[in-house]
């Protein structure tokens, strides 16, 4: 078996033939770039264009990198997508960026730095560019983080940031204990996180929406979803902080506001 890498870099795909090989060659030259012994994970949640294809055309042309894809066999959602890139993944450091580069890989090295530097987890906290088209993108996440913050007594800027690195034997206890396979992932990763105590540093990045890819997202229905998420997550927070013997008995990841 080959020596473990250093760094593993989570892909998470879903209908991406748009992007994929582009972003592929984008993220090998920033990692090329790093100096350490890097793999990267490629799982497909059944995707339903050529994501596959141009998979299997990556593990073609780049025969001299370790690369490791998962196929799955039914669609699992964005966050157990993520999660089983992580369980594969041998890395002292590991961690994942959305395929689109809406935020480029260049952050990738202060991430890996701030981890170097004693951080348990380093995410990019998303800074906007001002795009008059998308301004109902920039309202409804600035909105949901100033929910969160509100909802979860939480200090994070930017919880559902899909650009997260960590230091990976403190990241799988907290994988372990995520309940939603979905979107709501992100959130629920960064608050358990806190929780336990983990040192999390978020370094600004700047975010440019794309134009050339077909977005997913769906403003008013993914709002509804999100709060009715929100609202689930902190209430068995404050159900299990009721059943906890004593508060110095609360689980240190328990979902309710103001657990440690």
């Amino acid at each position: 078996m080959a020596a473990a890498p250093y760094l593993s870099l989570v892909l998470a795909c879903y209908n991406e033939e748009e992007i994929l090989a582009e972003s592929f060659r984008e993220i090998r030259e920033t990692l090329d770039g790093l100096g350490r012994p890097y793999e990267i994970v490629l799982v497909d949640d059944v995707s339903r264009d050529r994501t596959r294809e141009i998979l299997r055309e990556i593990m073609a042309g780049n025969p001299d990198l370790s690369l490791n894809v998962i196929l799955h066999d039914k669609n699992k959602g964005r966050g157990a997508t993520v999660t089983d890139g992580f369980r594969a993944a041998r890395g002292e450091i590991a961690g994942y960026i959305d395929v689109d580069l809406e935020v480029h890989p260049r952050y990738i090295p202060s991430l890996v730095r701030a981890i170097e530097k004693g951080a348990d987890v380093a995410v990019v906290r998303r800074i906007y560019a001002f795009q008059l088209r998308h301004l109902d993108r920039y309202f409804m996440s600035r909105g949901y983080s100033a929910l969160v913050r509100k909802m979860l007594e939480t200090s994070l800027r930017d919880t559902e940031t899909g650009y997260k690195f960590f230091r990976r034997e403190k990241l799988l206890p907290v994988i372990d204990s995520i309940e939603d396979p979905a979107w709501f992932w992100d959130t629920e990763f960064m608050v358990r996180a806190e929780r336990r105590g983990l040192r999390i540093d978020e370094i600004p990045g700047a975010y440019v929406r794309r134009q050339d890819k077909t977005s997913t997202v769906r403003g008013l229905r993914d709002s509804f979803i999100y709060f009715f998420k929100l609202l689930a997550f902190r209430r068995k927070g404050a159900a299990a902080r009721r059943a906890a013997p004593s508060a110095n008995h609360t689980p240190a990841d328990s979902a309710g506001p103001g657990a440690r």
